[in-house]
């Protein structure tokens, strides 16, 4: 469609008669039509992510591709639309949009950026809705708009005393011109009545009564349900299946072979077994007798591995970062620190497994998927069913998290490869051993760390060598491919004013397929770089928090290098602020010991402070305080459960949790070998929240990076021992 530049107001059938409905663009600049070579208007694409639609009753939906995961973004958003349009919360709704790449620039939902993408363009359409109305309202009186008001979803006339509700006023500001988006008066933060201000999840109500949807819980009419058998070897494929013992199951349907998906999809492959119950499906797949071919991969161990990663740890890599002189400072400092970090691959290991229904039929597909990228669940189905993606419905479910894992294509492409066989609406679904098997794993990696303090306590040298089973090298083909741009986030942004820095990185090869997992490589290099400045500090002979700071310097003329580049105000700012909360400078008895850590990542800073006792090998974490800087928080409520969910997951993963590789296959396969923190093992945690008038950052991950290494520098303080390998296991003696 051409787009006017001043103006985007749909009326009549799309918005429903006597209706409003505004689009809006939630990431980047809007791409105009721009002049043909002949002088006309050339259709643009549509440019829009999100549509408010403002009724006849002066309800408002903010139609919106955004899901929700348990981060509580259907309330957040509202919030925001609420604050600008003066409207109360409750008039506002946020729907889910249909899967329409036509309407829809953007459809995906992740790297912790639907409140920070999305604050500006919303604070805009409200102030557009708010702007209209008064318009409106002020032309019907015949009087200025400057004498007119607007409050609680209702224009008032100052002078007169005249109002109107905004139900009243849609139909003549659905004819007016459109306020223009970048000049359009915004509310000053010290006016906010919503914004800022704790409001309960509209999600949680019907999460607590059992109404809520997940994609688990879809239930359509004639469905069937479908299991895979899959090779446990990555890599590895049915030679041969005998489905002769299946016969006697009662509700068993069919079997047959789905074969393995390349690049974009990555399915295993494997044995399908259709049946009328999941249950059925299951007992039916555990009848099946299956000679695998293992593949080349059979010969991968995490001792394999480990050699690999030590090896790309323990020599130059691609050099991403490169500050003074490294090698001539190295030697001549007077104390020198060596540090080898190791870290395991991680399962996403989501409450809710995966699962998705598809209905086939007729050159057409009805999609009811947990995603957290719909369009890409679209074209992958339409591929597999050979049908334009515009005759593919997928509607978004809730789901019981995503962490990066409801990302891919995988399971929507094997439901799609089922659906086409049978010709019917089927649910598959991944049991607890299916997606622990067979997830897409935080990557293994080995960093290496040199450093070197003068007598004085300065540190002169930071050397970082990051080796890993890069994401960007599994998803990339190799001539396209920069596996050190995947790997290298918070590393390559070390904030500490040390004047020879260098950081190099190394891909090592695995079968076991990479992917983002909740705050991705923020969550190895935030350890890696937490916790060996808190060697530095300890070779220095100072206090940790006091090395920090001295070293968090911000110039006058201080610009970011990129968007990921921390303010070191900032960052010293929440330090300071766990520090004070978590009363650093008290003395702790003998056995007890404080650890902090500071990071930077999606926008947002965190500092944790971890207080722990340690007896023998074995310790407890007592308290955990944590500093947020998150910019403008919306709704603090959220805030905090962000931060504590973060941090409790971040703990499965730094006391607990690890993939390890036998034969080419994953040795754990349910929560008796991959156990998260449980309800009691849970330490008190306080979240202090900083106010900021600064644009919104992150919340959905960045409060995971601080905790490890602040778990980690607190048993040193407690004990001496210092522990450089995730999940931390103290040694005894």
């Amino acid at each position: 469609m051409a787009i006017s530049r001043r103006q985007f107001v749909v009326g009549g059938a799309v918005a429903g008669a006597g209706a409003l409905l505004i689009g809006v663009r939630l990431s980047g600049p809007i791409a105009w039509a721009q002049e043909s070579d002949a002088g006309k208007k050339k259709p643009a694409p549509n440019p829009f992510d999100a549509y408010v639609h403002v009724k006849p009753d002066g309800q408002i939906s903010l139609i919106v591709a955004k899901s929700e995961m348990g981060q509580g973004i259907k309330t957040g958003l509202a919030m925001i639309l609420a604050e600008e349009a003066e409207v109360d919360l409750a008039s506002v709704k946020v729907e889910q949009a249909d899967t329409r790449p036509d309407l829809y620039a953007h459809l995906g939902t992740g790297g912790s950026g639907s409140t920070m993408e999305n604050f500006m363009p919303l604070r805009r359409a409200g102030a557009q809705v708010r702007e209209l109305m008064i318009t409106a309202a002020a032309a019907k009186w015949n009087v200025p708009p400057a004498e007119c008001e607007a409050k609680k979803g209702t224009v008032l006339h100052k002078k007169s005393s005249r109002k109107a509700g905004y139900g009243e006023l849609v139909a003549a500001a659905a004819k007016l011109p459109l306020p223009d988006p970048e000049k359009v008066p915004l509310k000053d933060a010290s006016k906010f009545e919503v914004i800022g201000h704790p409001v309960a999840r509209v999600d949680v109500p019907s999460k607590v009564n059992g109404s809520a949807q997940f994609g688990i819980d879809v239930r359509v009419p004639e469905m069937v349900f479908a299991v895979v058998a899959r090779c446990p070897t990555f890599g590895g494929k049915a030679a041969h299946f005998d489905a002769a013992k299946l016969k006697a199951i009662a509700g068993v349907r069919d079997v047959f072979e789905i074969p393995a998906l390349g690049r974009d999809m990555f399915t295993a492959g494997g044995i399908v077994v259709v049946a009328d119950s999941t249950w059925t499906a299951m007992k039916g797949r555990e009848a099946l007798q299956i000679t695998w071919d293992h593949g080349a991969a059979v010969s991968e161990s995490t001792e394999t591995l480990r050699d690999a990663l030590h090896a790309g740890a323990s020599k130059a890599g691609k050099r991403v970062r490169n500050d003074g002189d490294v090698d001539a400072a190295l030697s001549g400092g007077a104390k020198r620190v060596d540090a080898v970090y190791e870290f395991p691959f991680l399962a996403h290991a989501t409450m809710e497994p995966m699962n998705i229904t598809v209905h086939a039929r007729g050159g057409e597909a009805e999609v009811w998927a947990p995603t957290q990228s719909p369009d890409w669940v679209q074209g992958t189905v339409a591929k597999i069913l050979s049908v334009p993606p515009d005759k593919v419905a997928v509607h978004t479910t809730l789901m019981g998290g995503g962490f990066g894992r409801r990302y891919m294509a995988d399971y929507p492409a094997e439901a799609a490869q089922i659906a086409k066989v049978v010709g019917k609406p089927v649910q598959l679904v991944w049991s607890r051993e299916d997606d622990m098997t067979h997830d897409f794993y935080r990557p293994s990696a080995c960093h290496q760390m040199r450093g070197v303090v003068d007598q004085a306590g300065h540190p002169l040298v930071w050397s970082h060598t990051i080796a890993s089973t890069s994401i960007g090298a599994w998803w990339d083909p190799p001539e396209k491919s920069e596996p050190e741009n995947s790997e290298v986030g918070g590393a390559k942004q070390m904030p500490y004013a040390i004047p020879n820095v260098r950081l190099e990185y190394n891909a090592v090869a695995s079968s076991v397929p990479p992917l983002w997992w909740r705050s991705v490589e923020h969550s190895f290099n935030g350890f890696a770089v937490e916790s060996f400045i808190d060697e530095l500090a300890a070779a220095a002979g100072q206090d940790a928090v006091q090395f920090r700071k001295g070293l968090l310097v911000k110039p006058a003329n201080w610009k970011p290098k990129d968007e990921d580049d921390p303010d070191p105000a900032r960052l010293r700012g929440v330090l300071e602020l766990a520090a004070e909360k978590s009363e650093w400078s008290k003395p702790l008895p003998k056995g007890k010991g404080r650890g902090i850590a500071s990071y930077h990542s999606f926008g947002s800073y965190f500092a944790e402070v971890a207080e722990v006792t340690v007896n023998g090998s074995e310790f407890k974490i007592d308290r955990i305080v944590a500093a947020v800087d998150c910019g403008q928080i919306v709704n603090p409520e959220s805030v905090r459960s962000q931060t504590e969910g973060a941090i409790i997951y971040g703990l499965s993963a730094a006391l607990k949790n690890e993939i390890t590789i036998k034969n080419g296959a994953v040795e754990q396969t349910n929560f008796d070998g991959y156990d998260p923190i449980r309800i009691n093992e849970a330490p008190p945690i306080e979240v202090h929240l900083v106010s900021s008038k600064e644009d919104p950052g992150g919340m959905g991950e960045p409060g995971l990076p601080p905790i490890a290494p602040a778990v980690a520098n607190a048993i040193f303080a407690a004990s001496g021992q210092r522990l450089r390998k995730l999940p931390l296991q103290l040694k005894s003696g």
